[in-house]
């Protein structure tokens, strides 16, 4: 449930009204009008009705810059109503973007965080330390642009996707050359193999099989579902599970340290980590009903969405093609 708070010209309080009725909300009320002639208009929401309010909201007010619609969390209220059960998002997609856009930016923290959990999964790799790699999962923000970028395939947002690209991109250029610049540095004879003799956590990183695939697309459903439900606490599973920061530190110490070839599996389970989530958001996000608003914005998304969807679909088909000969020529 949520309160949806207006702030627009009194001579809205009609049709407002009227918007509340279609939409069988029961709870709505309205403040006096203020010296600028606007009023503020509230109505409590449930679940089910949220998307449909919004969007009839969107079209009411298309083009209106005096006008401010906020979306207030309610915490509890009394007496309790029976949850709907209905298979539709509670995040409406107003919403899903207000979160989720805001792991596609490229800021201070976003590279901070990417720079320190880079050296933190770096030293538990080569410790061989699973709670340090662990902790490095939970701090790193690489999750963030690729959702990003499957809900903004989702939507037909052009200017979203190339934002979540270039921070997937960014994150993931900035762990791969800090790693391999401690692959160079660090103090281990890697040459004669001591360190990947002493670390499973690396050599764990550098193969991938069928069963990485499964549990990278369906960490990648998981991670979707929790923020359309909203359930975000979730996501902590998420990346411990379909980690993108551990290979892509081991893959560029192992290439710092002068083995390519396993610094290659490294890569691939990367590659796969990265297109599974993408492509299982995708799929939640479709079956959930996350689309743009007006005919006009889906039509003109179409195209843009069945492009994005093939693009990751054949990739996918690629990487399990890869996988597959891999095991088969090195076993």
């Amino acid at each position: 449930m949520r309160l949806i708070e207006i702030v627009a010209d009194a001579g809205h309080t009609d049709t407002l009204s009227s918007i509340a009725d279609q939409n069988e909300i029961t709870d709505y009320w309205w403040g006096a009008a203020a010296d600028d002639g606007r009023r503020s208009f509230r109505m409590l929401v449930n679940d089910h009705a949220r998307q449909p309010v919004m969007d009839a909201l969107q079209s009411l007010f298309a083009g209106s810059e005096n006008v401010r619609i906020v979306v207030l969390p309610v915490d509890t209220h009394l007496p309790r109503e029976a949850e709907d059960d209905s298979h539709a998002a509670r995040a409406t997609r107003e919403e899903l973007y207000a979160q989720i856009e805001k792991g596609a930016r490229i800021d201070s923290n976003f590279l901070l965080l990417t720079f320190l959990s880079t050296v933190v999964a770096a030293i538990g790799l080569i410790e061989d330390n699973v709670a340090v790699v662990v902790g490095a999962m939970v701090i790193a923000p690489l999750l963030g642009p690729n959702i990003a970028l499957a809900f903004g395939s989702s939507l037909g947002d052009g200017n979203l996707v190339w934002k979540a690209l270039r921070a997937a991109l960014t994150g993931l250029g900035l762990a791969f050359g800090l790693s391999l610049a401690i692959g160079l540095l660090w103090p281990v004879d890697i040459a004669r193999g001591q360190m990947l003799i002493a670390s499973s956590e690396i050599l764990a990183r550098t193969d991938v099989g069928l069963d990485g695939v499964v549990l990278a697309l369906a960490s990648g459903a998981a991670a979707v579902l929790s923020l359309t439900t909203g359930l975000p606490s979730a996501l902590v599973g998420v990346m411990v599970a379909v980690a993108l920061l551990p290979p892509t530190a081991t893959m560029g110490m192992l290439f710092g340290a002068g083995q390519p070839e396993l610094a290659i599996g490294a890569g691939l389970l990367l590659a796969v980590n990265v297109v599974c989530v993408i492509v299982a958001a995708r799929l939640v996000f479709m079956a959930k009903g996350v689309k743009p608003r007006t005919w006009y914005e889906r039509s003109k998304a179409r195209q843009s969405t069945l492009i994005y969807g093939l693009t990751w679909l054949v990739l996918l088909a690629v990487l399990l093609a890869i996988v597959y000969a891999r095991h088969r020529v090195f076993r």
